[in-house]
C-alpha cells in the first residue's frame, strides 16, 4: 500500500524543484566576494556588504554587474536585497513619528541600464542622475521640496536618469530608513502587464500587496535592448549616512519569490531522504 508524504515534507520537496527550475543570474548571499561586480566612485566593500557610498559629505557611487545581464523574456525580472542605512550625519530635514529630528540622506537606488559601469550625480541624485536609458527604484531618505513630495522617507520610480521628479512615488510610512534596521525589497517586473511592483518591509515576510505599482513601463522599449547592466547606486551631499546592501538574489524573467529559509533545503533534504528510506522499506 502506498503511503502519502506528510503536508510539510511534499511542500519542501516541490519548493525544492522549483529552485532547480529557478533561472538565478545574481545570487550574493553576502558582499564578503564582489566578483562579478564593477564599483565606481565612492562606492567599496566593506567587509560583508556593500557600501554604496560611506557617512561622509558630498559622496556619489555605483556597483554594477561588470557585463550585460540578458534579460530576454522581454526584460522581464524579480529581485530581493536587504540593506540598512546607518551613522546618520551633517543636516537634517524633518521630524519622525517620535518628534525625533531625521537625519541623514540621501538614499539608495536599484538600477537596470545600459549606459554602462559608472556613477551619476551626487547629494539629491543618488548617484543616478544622469544615468540614460534607465529605470531606476529609488529608496530615498531626503526631503528636496516639491519637487520630491515633500517627503524624507519614499520609495519612488525613476526613468532615464531622471531623480527629480520621480516618474512616480510613495511615502514609506512603517519607519525612518535611515533608523539602521534591516530593510527587505522585492522589485518584480511583468513585461506582459508592463507592471513594476515594489514592496518594502522590515519583516521577512514577503508584503502581499505592493508599496508602490507603476503601470506601462515597457522596460525594453525604454532601454532599448533586453541586455542590461543591474545594481546599485547612491549619494549623500550635506547630509549623509553609510547605505549598505547587505545581500542580493536577481531571477532573470519575472517570478516573484520570498525570502528563502535558512532550514528550507535542509528540510528538503531530510524529505527527499525519508523518501527514499519509504521506497526501500516498501519493497
Amino acid at each position: 500500500m502506498k503511503k502519502l508524504l506528510i503536508p510539510a515534507l511534499a511542500v519542501a520537496i516541490a519548493s525544492l524543484a522549483s529552485q532547480a527550475n529557478a533561472t538565478i543570474v545574481i545570487n550574493y548571499p553576502d558582499f564578503s566576494s564582489v566578483a562579478g561586480l564593477t564599483i565606481n566612485g565612492n562606492a567599496a566593500q566593506a567587509g560583508n556588504v556593500l557600501r554604496v557610498t560611506p557617512a561622509d559629505f558630498g559622496q556619489s557611487g555605483s556597483a554594477f554587474s561588470t557585463t550585460t545581464v540578458s534579460l530576454a523574456s522581454g526584460a522581464s525580472f524579480s529581485t530581493y536585497f536587504q540593506f540598512r542605512f546607518t551613522s546618520p550625519g551633517g543636516a537634517c530635514d524633518g521630524i519622525d513619528q517620535n518628534g525625533n529630528s531625521t537625519c541623514g540622506a540621501d538614499g539608495l537606488v536599484f538600477a537596470v541600464q545600459t549606459a554602462g559601469n559608472n556613477v551619476g550625480g551626487l547629494g539629491g541624485g543618488l548617484g543616478f542622475d544622469g544615468i540614460s536609458p534607465s529605470v531606476g527604484v529609488e529608496f530615498d531618505t531626503w526631503n528636496n521640496g516639491s519637487s520630491d513630495g515633500n517627503s524624507s522617507n519614499h520609495v519612488g520610480v525613476d526613468i532615464n536618469g531622471v531623480v527629480l521628479p520621480s516618474a512616480a512615488q510613495t511615502e514609506v510610512t512603517e519607519a525612518d530608513m535611515n533608523g539602521g534596521d534591516i530593510w527587505n525589497a522585492w522589485i518584480d517586473y511583468n513585461s506582459v502587464s508592463q507592471l513594476l511592483e515594489v514592496r518594502l518591509t522590515r519583516s521577512l515576510a514577503r508584503p502581499t500587496t505592493a508599496l508602490l505599482s507603476y503601470n506601462n513601463l515597457d522596460l525594453a522599449g525604454v532601454l532599448g535592448t533586453t541586455n542590461a547592466f543591474v545594481g546599485f547606486t547612491s549619494g549623500t551631499g550635506a547630509a549623509f549616512a553609510n547605505h549598505d546592501v547587505l545581500n542580493w538574489r536577481l531571477e532573470d524573467n519575472y517570478r516573484p519569490f520570498g525570502v528563502p529559509e535558512p532550514g528550507s533545503l535542509a528540510l528538503a533534504g531530510a524529505a527527499l531522504a525519508l523518501l527514499g528510506l519509504r521506497r526501500r522499506q516498501s519493497r
